[in-house]
């Protein structure tokens, strides 16, 4: 079996980097927050290795791949054509695309699978099980509602806020406070605090992960910054 390779794919008017490995039906791995393809290191060697053609990208302003400015270039249609111009790079007709974590990222799969069912053959969601859209009520703004300013959503809208306040820390700090959070931990900032601020960092690392892996994360958004990232979130009622 061949080792994990990289690419940078035209895709959309952007450059997206991918990690890829082996041959098969094609399987999309989507990442989430705060997160870059190297989420996906152990599935996508796992799922090479029993058959399958697996494709992980930095989805666009993460990592390696291109990072618009404006919020408005992350909008879920932005994201859907990202996907469907993989699919043609690849010259696939059917693609399983397992996604990782928040809605932000979730639902430009959903699409996806609502407008062109055909190039979707089978769907996995972790973290955020799917839930239907309110058709009269903004996403973002409804939870802002529900939960207040101290809710991470709401803290991460407005341009500039989110990225001040995580600079009080370093990478590895950031990305610590977010990775590991546990079921207990909670994403509801006590009022006039910041959530960056208010999530904790484990004196412990869990046995799942190490400090060179976390660190591996730490570099990358170090190179990147976290505007790109953000800006799913500032684009989530567009």
């Amino acid at each position: 079996m061949h080792e994990v390779s990289h690419q940078r794919v035209k895709t959309n008017g952007i450059w997206l980097h991918i990690a890829e490995q082996g041959t098969g039906p094609l399987v999309l791995l989507l990442h989430g927050f705060p997160e870059i393809w190297y989420s996906w290191r152990h599935q996508i060697s796992f799922l090479a290795n029993h058959g399958y053609h697996v494709v992980a990208p930095d989805l666009r302003g993460y990592g390696d791949s291109d990072s618009p400015v404006s919020p408005t270039s992350y909008t879920v249609m932005h994201l859907v054509g990202d996907i469907i111009g993989l699919l043609d790079h690849f010259g696939e007709q059917q693609v399983f695309p397992p996604s990782l974590n928040e809605p932000a990222y979730l639902l430009p799969v959903r699409v996806v699978f609502k407008t062109q069912p055909q190039l979707v053959k089978g769907l996995i969601n972790l973290s955020v099980p799917y839930y239907s859209r309110n058709p009269n009520a903004k996403f973002a703004e409804s939870l802002i509602r529900k939960y207040g300013d101290g809710f991470y959503i709401s803290q991460f809208q407005e341009p500039g806020r989110a990225e001040r306040a995580f600079a009080r820390y370093d990478y590895l700090t950031v990305i610590k406070k977010f990775l590991l959070i546990t079921q207990t931990d909670n994403l509801i900032a006590p009022p006039g605090m910041e959530i960056i601020d208010y999530l904790r960092t484990l004196s412990r690392l869990p046995p799942w992960i190490t400090e060179e892996e976390l660190q591996v994360y730490a570099d990358k958004f170090q190179e990147s910054g976290f505007t790109g990232a953000l800006n799913y979130y500032r684009a989530m009622d567009l």
